[in-house]
């Protein structure tokens, strides 16, 4: 008795180990559908893993979105689920990936993942989107900067793949990506039709988890903190 209440345990972990594998290559649940719209269908930039988005409509609005990463026999679910589509970008070495994830009319999340035993898995406990904007309320100049109310965006700026060149920068391949943070606030003058955030910028290491704002993005940051729209 005693031999079987120190080995129960050990036996119980192998079971679930065991059964997780299987689990993950099962794909999508019954009443999810592989779309067929091209745009929301990417390839890591090695081949290597293809991703899938699957969609399921249960009527009343109530639509769920999956997104699967095929990798040879193996399928690993892209946690967690969204109520709609996405846009992904790899990094040129395939080894990260960034989820452009839209929540709503004009609002839009980050998710980050890496590749660990040969599967893209979450790279952070909270979204990236969420840890750039906890960065940014954060720095002396924006700590003090207004809660936004509406169209609260976090975009991934174009050139993950080419290491941002475009910016005349020469920074090295696969180590950084650059955040641009969005939104507008309900309450602002009689004479102005939208103000809030215009695209403020900042810098994630992926080597060391870190952000920071080079110098390059300080004029444009210092305006996109007075953004506005006067009627």
């Amino acid at each position: 008795m005693n031999a079987f209440c120190r080995t129960a345990p050990w036996l119980a972990l192998a079971l679930t180990l065991a059964a997780s594998p299987a689990l993950a290559a099962s794909g999508p649940p019954p009443g999810f559908a592989l779309t067929d719209n091209a745009d929301l269908a990417f390839t890591s930039p090695d081949g290597a893993t293809r991703l899938e988005q699957y969609m399921k409509d249960g009527g009343d609005f109530d639509v769920k979105w999956q997104v699967w990463a095929r990798r040879g026999e193996q399928m690993t679910e892209l946690k967690p689920e969204q109520g709609y589509g996405a846009g992904f970008r790899f990094t040129n070495d395939s080894q990260w990936l960034v989820r452009m994830q839209k929540t709503g009319s004009g609002e839009q999340d980050l998710f980050l993942y890496h590749v660990e035993n040969g599967a893209f898995v979450s790279a952070t406990r909270k979204s990236l989107s969420d840890l750039a904007w906890d960065y940014f309320y954060a720095r002396p100049e924006t700590k003090h900067f207004a809660k936004l109310d509406y169209h609260i965006t976090a975009n991934l700026m174009k050139g993950t793949e080419e290491g941002y060149r475009w910016l005349g920068v020469d920074w090295p391949d696969n180590r950084y990506l650059v955040i641009s943070l969005s939104g507008a606030f309900d309450k602002h003058p009689k004479n102005v039709a939208v103000k809030g955030l215009g695209g403020w910028q900042c810098r994630y290491d992926l080597k060391t988890g870190k952000f920071d704002v080079p110098r390059m993005f300080a004029k444009e940051n210092a305006e996109a903190l007075n953004w506005e729209i006067k009627r």
